[in-house]
């Protein structure tokens, strides 16, 4: 059996697929689902079980056994980057996350959990462990406050834990995200709205429309897990491209895939200023030394995967 936190999710959904594809069902899935519309991400996925989140949480703490488990994957969290709320983001994201360890550390359970690339906030420095940790907002915060908790319990565990830094992630199974989905999405919709991409004027030394990114495809953050459920050692690593791509890029992808549609710039918010991420690019080489040689989609190629799999969605 393998068990998917957020697996309802953007990323877990997509996690749980290519389970599927690789001919595992006997899959756990945990979620909270008070917008069900997120049961459409798993319609016609094929899974064991399904558990509500906090009810999976009380038999993690009672220390309850659900079969033989092959792998853990922990993609369930709050990811919303407005979110305020330091106490509901540390139990979500802290809190629930060292349950999971602790419970794989008694059952012998290899542990895969998301981290975030928001644990590096405004740096330029996109290395695992370094003086470019500064998260800008508590969602990242409590990321980095995992790892870094983890890092010290590591030692005395007798299982393989690997934590992953996201970048930039786009892909299909996204729109329940609202205004957390990625840019490719809110492209898409402002193209078949309004036949214009919205992008932000010249900021932070970038000109127009040139602030960049590590857009990394949903399909090659499901390898990397897939990847790491199979290590026998610890370790935190950035998923990204390891190539950056300014947002004209990725309006021009979905502008060519649409056959339509022009950019329009806007003057950029004041108060979004200090609190900006400018700039990403995920640093592989902790990810490459560590053995993982996967190739990484092409933005052009990714935006084209992405919506060709929305334009068949709704057929």
């Amino acid at each position: 059996m393998f068990i998917v936190t957020g697996g309802a999710g953007f990323i877990g959904a997509n996690l749980v697929r290519a389970l599927n594809a690789a001919g595992h069902d006997d899959i756990l899935v945990v979620d909270e689902l008070t917008n069900g519309r997120k049961f459409t991400n798993l319609a016609g996925a094929r899974f064991a079980d399904y558990l509500d989140r906090d009810d999976f949480r009380e038999r993690l703490q009672a220390g309850e056994g659900f079969g033989k488990v092959e792998a853990f994957f922990h993609q369930g969290a709050c990811s919303d980057t407005t979110e305020w709320d330091g106490r509901y983001m540390m139990d979500t994201n802290f809190e629930y996350s060292k349950d999971v360890f602790r419970w794989c550390g008694q059952k012998g359970v290899p542990l895969v959990y998301a981290s975030s690339a928001a644990v590096y906030g405004t740096s330029t420095e996109f290395r695992e462990q370094g003086s470019g940790e500064v998260p800008l907002n508590v969602y990242g915060w409590s990321k980095l406050v995992f790892d870094q908790w983890l890092r010290r319990q590591v030692g005395e565990a007798n299982i393989p834990v690997t934590g992953l830094r996201y970048f930039n992630v786009y892909g299909p199974h996204e729109a329940h995200k609202g205004r957390m989905a990625s840019v490719i999405h809110h492209f898409s919709r402002q193209i078949r709205e309004t036949g214009k991409v919205r992008l932000f004027a010249g900021s932070h030394g970038h000109g127009d429309g040139e602030q960049r990114r590590d857009f990394i495809h949903v399909s090659d953050i499901v390898k990397v897990n897939l990847w790491a459920a199979g290590r026998t050692a610890p370790g935190i690593f950035n998923v990204g491209t390891g190539k950056s791509r300014s947002f004209n890029d990725a309006a021009r992808a979905v502008i060519a895939w649409h056959g339509k549609g022009e950019i329009e710039y806007i003057p950029f918010p004041d108060d979004l200023r200090s609190a900006y991420q400018a700039f990403t690019e995920a640093d592989l080489t902790t990810l490459r030394a560590a053995g993982y040689d996967g190739a990484f989609t092409s933005l052009e190629d990714g935006v084209r995967l992405t919506l060709d799999a929305g334009a068949a969605a709704a057929a």
